[in-house]
């Protein structure tokens, strides 16, 4: 029973991202995404299709022409996301998010601004990392 209604909210949740791709390739996503979830330790589509009981599959390739080739949107994916983890986590107030710009270390000709900052990667409490970026 228990199994049942995770499968139903689990494909709930996955049919608000149906759109994002075509009929054909939203299949493969599908395999792609549940095998993911499923998959211990790294997650290649090799080891992904394993899982999903898949290994066999004559055509593999098309998993990953999904990653590779198939026409969608990583941003409209991440947006629509957001978009369900706020209605779901926060549905109503003020949501206040934090973003954390890396560090891009790059030289040239046309690279106007520069400065010397802390490297949050690579400094520790006891220790502060410096590095020079050339920032443009």
């Amino acid at each position: 029973m228990f199994t049942l209604i995770v499968a139903s909210l689990f494909a709930a949740l996955l049919e608000t991202f149906g759109g994002l791709v075509s009929g054909r390739v939203w299949q493969h996503v599908q395999v792609l995404v549940i095998g993911a979830i499923l998959c211990p330790g790294k997650r290649s589509a090799s080891a992904i299709l394993r899982v999903m009981g898949q290994a066999e599959e004559r055509r593999f390739g098309k998993y990953h022409r999904v990653l590779s080739r198939a026409v969608w949107s990583s941003l409209k994916v991440a947006r629509r996301l957001l978009g369900h983890l706020l209605s779901t986590f926060v549905p109503s107030g003020m949501v206040v998010m934090g973003i954390d710009d890396p560090i891009k270390r790059r030289k040239g000709n046309r690279i106007k601004a520069k400065g010397i900052y802390r490297d949050a990667v690579r400094s520790r409490e006891a220790q502060v990392v410096k590095v020079r970026v050339y920032a443009g």
